[in-house]
């Protein structure tokens, strides 16, 4: 199995140093069965195109399946001494079935075989990623339906601004998710071609059919230039940036999860199943997931940055510095699929705590837009309103008590358009109630509606 199938031009042994550099074999492994169904969908096609005899297609099509199953099953040991797993398949198979094995690789270069097997895995991977995607949008249509009316302090510059629910600010995430899952989509479709048949750049003179290839593999069609089909890394670059997006979100959630489960917050208490504790500090409950989760970010943008790097310079077409794009798309597959189901499972069994975010939002004057608009409605210009409002928030600071605490003599020497009923307006779930425009907060319930359409139409 040592020797290399493109040793013809070479007399002298190549260096063992440089083997050890230029192999792939260490991490292109995993691409074995991609490789062999590209490999069975190539020997047919030149089967059905008079390229290979019947019987030279039966004996590749049958050992290829042979080392499938011995690898599926064991018997065969993992891949090792060879450049690549292309050609330690290519050489397993001519060991076990003789001159037809030499066979297979006509019409073909490593150049297409290595294309076509990472588009059929991250076709596959991002199927599996967009199926726990929606898991994690279903945990959170749950989640949302339970709280809906639950207040809580929104917040930006991280200081209290307005109330909200916990319903609503659950299906902020839910959009970015959603995001998400139609990103995955669109990106399986722009990848969705077969670079099968390019050849190592220029195509090939055998009168082979692409679409036969292209069909059998499940891809829409061939990709349509030779040059580009070989040399083309956008879509692993697309993924990886799909995927940093995603990460970015998770990363944000994680962030508010931490707040939240902290004494200074105490909104949510995480599951004893998904926390940790200190090796020296009894009392601690760590938000170690989450913690993880938002570090691991930084780890697939670094996979982006990466293959963004590697092919920010190369000339058409192949270049021997492609082989540095499997290692980060398989870094940022195996990350994602990692943290999206522990990141669920944690956010399924989390314990929420209503009555510690409905305390937190009656504090910091939340309801002072409401006493602005108020007066607004009663005919007063907005900035007027305004500046009465927070001229109200000022006094009532300096007082220690809340807007709704100061008598209505008080709030008519400010105003006369001040009536008995600013204090029905002033309560939270009124403010809630009141921010009825589309998509606002007393509009989580239609959010929630499209949630669960969007669930239906893409599970």
């Amino acid at each position: 199995m040592s020797g290399k199938l493109w040793a013809g031009r070479f007399q002298g042994e190549t260096s063992r140093l440089v083997d050890d550099f230029n192999t792939s074999l260490p991490f292109d492994q995993r691409l074995w069965q991609e490789d062999i169904q590209g490999s069975l969908a190539h020997a047919q096609m030149l089967g059905h195109c008079g390229i290979l005899s019947p019987d030279d297609v039966k004996q590749i099509c049958d050992g290829l399946s042979g080392i499938r199953a011995d690898l599926e099953s064991g018997a065969l040991p993992p891949p090792q001494d060879a450049e690549d797993i292309h050609m330690w398949v290519e050489a397993l198979l001519t060991e076990r079935i003789g001159e037809a094995g030499k066979r297979l690789h006509t019409a073909r270069s490593r150049n297409d075989q290595v294309a076509v097997d990472l588009r059929l895995y991250l076709k596959k991977e991002i199927t599996a990623i967009r199926k726990q995607l929606l898991a994690l949008l279903g945990v959170l249509e749950q989640k949302a339906d339970m709280y809906l009316d639950t207040v809580m302090p929104g917040y930006t510059h991280l200081q209290r601004a307005q109330p909200i629910t916990f319903g609503h600010h659950l299906l902020a995430y839910a959009s970015m998710l959603q995001r998400d899952v139609t990103r995955l989509e669109d990106c399986q479709t722009r990848m969705n071609e077969c670079p099968l048949g390019c050849g190592a750049l220029a195509g090939t003179t055998y009168p082979i059919d692409r679409f036969d290839t292209a069909y059998a593999l499940g891809f829409a069609r061939p990709t349509a230039n030779s040059l580009d089909g070989v040399s083309d890394r956008d879509y692993a670059i697309e993924f990886l940036s799909d995927a940093s997006l995603l990460m970015m979100h998770l990363s944000r959630f994680s962030e508010e999860i931490i707040l939240w489960c902290s004494w200074e917050f105490k909104f949510i208490e995480l599951s004893d199943a998904y926390a940790t504790g200190s090796s020296i500090m009894p009392q601690k409950k760590n938000p170690d997931v989450a913690e993880l989760v938002r570090g691991k970010t930084g780890r697939v943008y670094g996979d982006l940055i990466t293959l963004l790097t590697v092919m920010k310079s190369l000339p058409l077409a192949y270049n021997k510095d492609m082989q540095e794009d499997k290692e980060p798309v398989f870094d940022t597959i195996d990350t994602v699929k990692m943290c999206l189901p522990v990141f669920t499972a944690m956010l399924d069994t989390m314990t929420v705590l209503p009555a510690h975010m409905e305390s937190a939002a009656k504090r910091g004057f939340l309801n002072a837009t409401d006493c602005a608009d108020y007066l607004t409605r009663k005919g007063m210009p907005f900035r007027d309103a305004y500046k009465i409002a927070g001229t109200l928030v000022h006094q009532c600071a300096a007082r220690g008590i809340t807007l709704e605490e100061v008598p209505l003599s008080e709030l008519q020497a400010l105003s006369p358009l001040f009536e008995n009923d600013v204090y029905q307006s002033l309560q939270l779930s009124a403010c809630v109630h009141q921010r009825s425009s589309y998509g606002a907060a007393a509009a989580a319930p239609e959010q929630l509606y499209l949630l669960h359409q969007f669930l239906q139409s893409h599970t």
